[in-house]
């Protein structure tokens, strides 16, 4: 059967008969589900210290209180393992954790040893479990735990009260975690949380009811996931937050002051899962929230299941960037559901999310604007293809040597080419063939690690079925293995930015673009309108720009950031001040990383400016967004 083919052997059995654990575990919980291990070459992770083939993580129960005032999480993790017979020793990862002690089901002290630290890495931690399968770690997190960010009240829109969030993905839950920080290695987990009051709690888990006394002015909120998750997907995020319900199984939190704007541009949530499983099935997390988080947080969202975190960036007030809403839902399915094993694959999560949310913008928006933000997603992708050369490896969908980093690859191949590839393959092979291909997919699937290996095997025998024309035609392996951008490739429609681009051609002649035609655009197509001007401009053409289109004053982050990108790069002075003003209070790696690039390659104009806003934000930027603008800034030097 499948599942022995691609499990471990000495795992395998442990893992189809649902963990059966040794006598230190409680024998009336319930064992929860497990998924199975990936052990082929192809599927081993070179950025873990795990061996799981050996021993494995399956479980984690975390009891951590949240320290603000020395911005620290401290408590315990009690982790269930699954191990071979003669398995004696436990790896987890750590990074900068503070070991007390870790012991087994019986508060018996288990030897550890803490190895040395490898720069990404960590350091391993080996616990000598021996015969035991439950063991107790008591630790704290350290001083630098990347995966924190701790805000202080003024870095909130209420002002009054600190906030903490975290970002695990790729690597980084292991700075407040210990196990095994591996997206291949699946594990359920539950947790309780205290805070002091009148802070709230939220996790990437289902609550466990309203908060109870802990004494001492803190409060004890209780969370589980019962459902194998990589681990980069356990999140929290606590501060003075509120909920509102957007529908029977949806609702968003967020500060008091963000309230109503949030829920207003997240009115469509329920139809948008409605229209999500009418595409690819059921969706299978129970509910679906949201957190709007502070502007600090360093992607547009996260897909942490049963709680997205969200960027405040994407409020536009017209839910024309509600794009973002839809490509965290997808991942509910790809990426959560079905997981990247490791990050040479990443465009299994990425690729696929970003071609299932372009089909929900279609369900709930029409074709214009799905086939327009499809045609800016692979202009984006012939931009970044020619940027590093249609041979560069880092091209390529499955990525191999440093590009297959947990931070390597390219957005533009990650993200839009595997969304190119997955409508190439829908328009040869038929949309209604392809839909049922993938739903059964994700239902194959459900709740296990894959590789592109797994992806396209899976492909040639339920959606190609032998039809040696449809094979062909298809390129399977090109895509997949080979750099560049295979010659089937699916061109967006031209007529989605034919009247866009007719004035962006006119403006040649006459330095002008319509008003009128402007005011009529989507947000997609005035982003197309700023990528196809002329990018050398002079002070006079830039300046009406801004006058006629309001592009200083744009309630659109991605407007506002295209605006400042051009602007900046012609060394337009009068956009200084509102790029500093937008770097101050913006921490998304999306707009932050390119407009200090921009800076810096402005040389002795742009460096010393770039230098002196760096200077002042950078305390307020998650690890996520410093660590890509420190090398920018290193760089310039």
């Amino acid at each position: 059967m499948r599942l022995f083919a691609i499990l471990s052997p000495v795992l395998g059995a442990f893992a189809l008969a649902a963990c059966s654990m040794s006598g230190d575990t409680q024998a009336t919980k319930e064992a929860p589900m497990v998924s199975p291990l990936l052990t082929s070459a192809d599927a081993k992770d070179p950025y873990s210290y795990a061996q799981p083939e050996v021993a494995r993580v399956t479980h984690v129960a975390l009891d951590l209180a949240l320290d603000f005032e020395n911005e620290n999480i401290s408590g315990t993790a009690e982790l269930d393992i699954l191990a071979a017979d003669d398995a004696d020793t436990l790896i987890l990862d750590t990074m900068g954790l503070e070991i007390s002690s870790v012991t087994d089901g019986e508060n018996q002290d288990l030897p550890f040893e803490l190895g040395a630290e490898k720069d990404g890495m960590g350091a391993p931690l080996r616990v000598t479990i021996g015969d035991k399968r439950h063991i107790v770690i008591a630790y704290k997190s350290g001083p630098d735990a990347k995966a924190l960010q701790w805000l202080s009240p003024e870095q909130t829109a209420g002002g009054k009260h600190p906030y903490l969030l975290s970002q695990g993905q790729p690597t980084l839950n292991r700075t407040w975690i210990p196990t095994q920080d591996s997206p291949g290695i699946r594990q359920t987990w539950e947790a309780t949380i205290t805070a002091p009051e009148p802070l709230a709690v939220v996790m990437s888990g289902l609550s466990g009811g309203d908060p109870v006394s802990a004494g001492k002015g803190r409060r004890a909120f209780s969370f589980s996931m019962d459902k194998p998750v990589a681990p980069y997907l356990i999140a929290i995020a606590a501060g003075d937050i509120i909920f509102q319900e957007l529908g029977p199984r949806s609702g968003v939190w967020t500060e008091s002051v963000m309230l109503e704007k949030a829920a207003a541009e997240l009115v469509d949530t329920e139809k948008m899962i409605d229209a999500a499983e009418a595409l690819y099935g059921e969706y299978r997390w129970g509910r679906y929230d949201m957190i709007v988080l502070p502007p600090s947080f360093p992607y547009g969202g996260m897909e942490n299941p049963v709680m997205t975190f969200l960027t405040p960036t994407f409020i536009a007030g017209d839910r024309s960037l509600t794009g973002l809403v839809a490509h965290e839902l997808a991942h509910s399915w790809s990426g959560n559901l079905v997981t990247n094993a490791n990050w040479s694959d990443s465009w299994l999560n990425e690729g696929t999310t970003s071609y299932f949310e372009n089909r929900i913008i279609e369900s709930l928006y029409g074709k214009k604007r799905a086939s327009q933000e499809r045609a800016l997603n692979f202009a984006g992708m012939e931009e970044t293809i020619a940027e590093k050369g249609s041979d560069a490896a880092i091209t390529a969908l499955h990525l191999t040597g440093d590009d297959a980093s947990p931070e390597g690859g390219a957005s533009g191949v990650i993200y839009d080419k595997g969304a190119a590839f997955l409508h190439t393959v829908e328009a040869i092979a038929g949309r209604e063939k392809f839909d049922i291909w993938l739903t059964s997919w994700f239902d194959r699937h459900a709740f296990e690690p894959a590789t592109s290996a797994m992806f396209l095997a899976d492909m040639r025998e339920n959606l190609v079925k032998g039809d040696k024309e449809l094979e062909a035609a298809l390129l399977l392996d090109e895509w997949v293995y080979q750099p560049g951008l295979p010659a089937n490739a699916l061109r967006p429609d031209p007529a989605a930015f034919a009247e866009v681009d007719k004035a962006a051609e006119a403006y040649a002649a006459s330095r002008r673009v319509d008003n009128g035609l402007w005011k009529n655009w989507t947000s997609a197509e005035r982003l197309r309108l700023l990528s196809k001007l002329p990018q050398e401009l002079p002070d006079d053409e830039l300046a009406r720009l801004d006058s006629d289109f309001g592009l200083s004053a744009s309630g659109n982050n991605e407007i506002l950031f295209a605006w400042l990108k051009l602007a900046l790069q012609n060394r337009y002075e009068p956009a200084v001040p509102l790029a500093e003003k937008f770097l101050g209070t913006v921490g998304r790696r999306k707009f932050v990383s390119p407009l200090f690039e921009t800076l810096v390659e402005q040389g002795r104009w742009g460096k010393p400016i770039a230098k002196r806003i760096y200077e002042q934000t950078r305390g307020g930027y998650h690890a996520v967004t410093t660590g890509t603008v420190d090398e920018i800034m290193l760089g310039g030097d």
